[in-house]
């Protein structure tokens, strides 16, 4: 257990926030740090064809140990972390956890009334920030466990196994991590993305995605004079933003329930921009919401004048589609996970993978735990035993597909 503590510790010490407004891919050196670590270590086990390509995705197989043809699995997780807080986590907390509150510093508390799923952690060893940064579990314990998995495959030869692919990607959590990933050179028949929360985790549904810019050109005159002159466009978003509805904001969401998301506005009276994301698991829906938006802004024009321009661009669609014809992965991981006495979740993902993009690339990939909680904030934190089970599921699953 130490073992994979001091691994982790080691990866979420390297800031690899990514970032949206980067045109590099990877879009910040940090992730190019990590990966190389990450080439030494596949090298220390002795791991063939690993490599480190120009766009910063990290390679490496597992070479069979047996004879007789398998299917050939892969493992996937992200280099990056969220952009949304600092990434350097040097300072984390790790200790035994007794129950009660957490305080992670003066001004942050980690609150059992805040976050009552903290009661079912109580006995388990648990790491945390010290309020100031990311954790970075997200997706840096998915990394430790497929390497700790592979660690224990290269020390057990008697545990027979087909080849194994690792792939680590760079700017999942903005939305690139498939886009340059070498899908015919890794190799593999289907993968498992390790980027998922509690323990038992198992998803091969997630949102249809989309993201929506909307400009809007306002008539700005001195307020003194305004009168049937000014075009307000900050006012203009805000109506924008009151016809869309209530109920389906995020914050009023769950289960299959899809949302619009303001995301960002920034502007004057003169010129606004407005940043959305839309979000269904039901095509129709999805369809159905994009046109409802686009519907809202031409009434806008025909009120305002032709003032306003919006674009609409799909990120992902649900991976369901592609993984229904190959649910023997899902039941390989699921009789997995039931060995080892973990209990299967199988629920639709409120959010998207690098596996949702790479199964519309001809690899079907659903996700599986890392057994972290809270993602993409201060209040993140991971029971280490969570991704000591996440490797053990691992090398089940790998000695399954063998049998």
């Amino acid at each position: 257990m130490d073992k994979i503590i001091d691994r982790f510790k080691r990866y979420i010490a390297i800031d690899t926030r990514s970032d949206e407004n980067s045109n590099t891919c990877p879009s910040t050196k940090g992730q190019l740090e990590l990966g190389a670590l990450l080439v030494e270590e596949l090298k220390e086990l002795g791991l063939d064809g690993i490599k480190q390509d120009e766009n910063g995705y990290v390679y490496a197989t597992l070479k069979s140990n047996i004879d007789t043809k398998v299917p050939t699995i892969g493992f996937i997780a992200h280099l990056d972390t969220s952009p949304d807080l600092d990434g350097k986590c040097t300072n984390p907390n790790i200790f035994l956890y007794e129950g009660g509150d957490i305080k992670l510093n003066d001004q942050y508390i980690m609150t059992i009334k805040e976050f009552p799923f903290l009661k079912d952690l109580i006995g388990k060893r648990l790491i945390t920030t010290d309020g100031t940064t990311l954790l970075g579990a997200d997706d840096k314990a998915g990394v430790a466990a497929i390497i700790d998995a592979i660690e224990y495959l290269t020390l057990h030869p008697e545990i027979k196994h087909g080849d194994i692919k690792i792939g680590f990607t760079p700017d999942e959590e903005i939305g690139r991590g498939a886009d340059l990933f070498d899908v015919e050179g890794f190799g593999a028949d289907f993968a498992y993305t390790v980027d998922g929360g509690p323990v038992g985790e198992l998803e091969y549904e997630n949102f249809n995605a989309a993201s929506v810019k909307v400009e809007i050109q306002g008539k700005n005159v001195h307020p003194g004079t305004a009168k049937n002159l000014m075009i307000n466009s900050i006012r203009i978003a805000m109506e924008l933003e009151g016809m869309l509805p209530v109920e389906q904001k995020p914050e009023y969401t769950e289960g299959y329930e899809g949302f619009y998301l303001l995301v960002d506005i920034t502007g004057s009276v003169d010129h606004t921009v407005v940043n959305y994301i839309i979000r269904d698991h039901f095509m129709d829906r999805f369809e159905e919401k994009k046109a409802y938006f686009k519907k809202i802004v031409d009434f806008l024009n025909d009120k305002y004048g032709n003032i306003i321009t919006i674009e609409i661009e799909d990120s992902y669609y649900n991976m369901k589609k592609k993984i229904e014809p190959h649910m023997e992965i899902i039941q390989l991981a699921k009789e997995s996970m039931q060995e080892l006495e973990i209990e299967p979740i199988i629920k639709p993902i409120r959010g998207g993978t690098d596996g949702a993009r790479l199964s519309y690339m001809g690899l079907p990939c659903p996700n599986i735990f890392t057994g972290g909680y809270n993602f993409h904030g201060r209040f993140e934190l991971i029971p280490i035993e969570s991704v000591k089970l996440a490797s053990q599921l691992i090398v089940k699953i790998i000695e399954n597909n063998a049998r």
